[in-house]
């Protein structure tokens, strides 16, 4: 039985109404010796409170998609078949060009949400650099099969979930497809590919999207292998100009850190509710040395850049969660490098998915503005939010874990 399918649910509802049942028609006629009857009587009240904490569970997990399947929920999980050193680069040397094509099955995806707006499908993908053999969702804007765009290539966003998350969530808790959907139609946002590939590829850590040798290389997974297989499968422009990724919580570190590590890949990331160190998730596997908490943050990889990347960034976050990161990389960002912080008021509620989605037509708006190349001077689309809040003092790059909000 599927964890977050619909038998499941039903099935946890009607044990919880069984467990507040039986004690109104046994408490009192058990029979036998008094030790028997209050062991049964016990037996009755833990079998209720462990129905009711299984139905609070699976609807949590239901509208925040935290654990896709019962391998995920018991760490049992492992989607890495090997993990080379693949060098900074990420690549091991390979001319990934002149790698063979994939050709990949897609099916419909099952899950709530993953039938609207057209549909979500899915695909297993062997990453034939990165040694990650995860699924990958792929939805498609209403562009794509009419035959006025039978000749055009789409622009592409990597969605990722945070942590514990499940791919699905971008399409079930988030509604990104049904948001977009009729804002694609009416040309306000650009025909995105939404793209959303697991990003937790290890039992219970959470990868950091870095490349650890003999660990996990998630960054070559997520930026080279992702990539080359939704361009070999489907008229999807070309990186960089073509591809942005997109995240909350560890996904909008994750985000930030693709593009400003990968100018040559991304052209710009959307940052909801994220950090800079890796350390605001203590479960990263780049949190555990003081050298990948420096290569996988976004603070120092913008900063040590040579020359300012051509990449826009939108990062948005409440007072220690999110903002100070999002204000920090927007003081050291110099043109073309653009980057645009925005507060969100504690009013707007805390660190979950109702957070996350008002915001999505607002940020898929800016997205299209500036990978349009179009000047966003005084049009960037308004938040959901308004009034009092202040712009909070500017902090360093590196989160401290007492200011980060550590629920995904």
């Amino acid at each position: 039985m599927s964890l977050t399918g619909t038998p499941f649910l039903f099935t946890s509802i009607v044990l919880v109404a069984i467990a507040l049942i039986l004690p109104l028609f046994l408490w009192s006629r058990i029979r036998g010796p008094v030790l028997l009857r209050h062991t049964a009587r016990v037996a009755m009240l833990l079998f209720a409170q462990v129905t009711a904490v299984t139905l609070v569970f699976v609807l949590v997990n239901n509208a925040n998609s935290l654990y896709d399947n019962w391998s995920d929920l018991l760490g049992t999980g492992n989607h890495v078949s090997q993990a080379a050193d693949l060098g900074k680069d990420g690549t091991g040397g390979i001319q990934i060009k002149a790698l063979p094509k994939i050709h990949q099955t897609f099916t419909a995806a099952d899950g709530p949400g993953m039938r609207s707006a057209g549909g979500v499908s899915v695909t297993q993908l062997k990453g034939q650099v990165s040694g990650v053999d995860a699924e990958v969702y792929v939805w498609l804007p209403p562009q794509y099969n009419d035959p006025a765009y039978k000749n055009k290539k789409f622009p592409v966003v990597e969605l990722l979930s945070g942590y514990p998350g499940s791919a699905k969530a971008w399409f079930g808790s988030l509604q990104v497809h049904e948001q977009l959907l009729p804002l694609m139609r009416t040309g306000q946002v650009a025909p995105f590919i939404l793209v959303a590939p697991r990003t937790n590829l290890i039992a219970k850590v959470d990868t950091g999207c870095a490349n650890i040798p003999g660990v996990v290389n998630a960054d070559t997974w997520l930026s080279i292998d992702v990539p080359k297989m939704v361009t070999d499968n489907f008229r999807a422009q070309s990186a960089p100009n073509g591809w942005a990724a997109a995240g909350y919580s560890a996904g909008a570190h994750c985000a930030a850190k693709l593009a400003t590590a990968h100018p040559d890949r991304y052209r710009a990331a959307i940052s909801l509710s994220g950090y800079n160190d890796p350390i605001g998730e203590r479960k990263s596997l780049a949190a555990r040395t003081i050298a990948l908490r420096h290569a996988n943050n976004p603070y120092f990889l913008l900063k040590g850049q040579h020359t300012p990347p051509h990449i826009s960034l939108y990062l948005s976050g409440q007072l220690g969660d999110g903002y100070q990161a999002a204000a920090a990389l927007e003081q050291i960002a110099k043109p073309p490098t653009v980057v645009r912080a925005v507060l969100i008021p504690r009013s707007a509620g805390g660190h979950s998915m109702a957070l996350w989605r008002p915001q999505i037509p607002y940020v898929f708006t800016w997205l299209t503005q500036q990978m349009s190349g179009k000047d966003t001077a005084g049009t960037t689309p308004r938040q959901p939010w308004t009034g009092g809040s202040k712009r909070a003092a500017l902090a360093s790059g590196s989160a401290s874990p007492k200011g980060v909000v550590r629920k995904r």
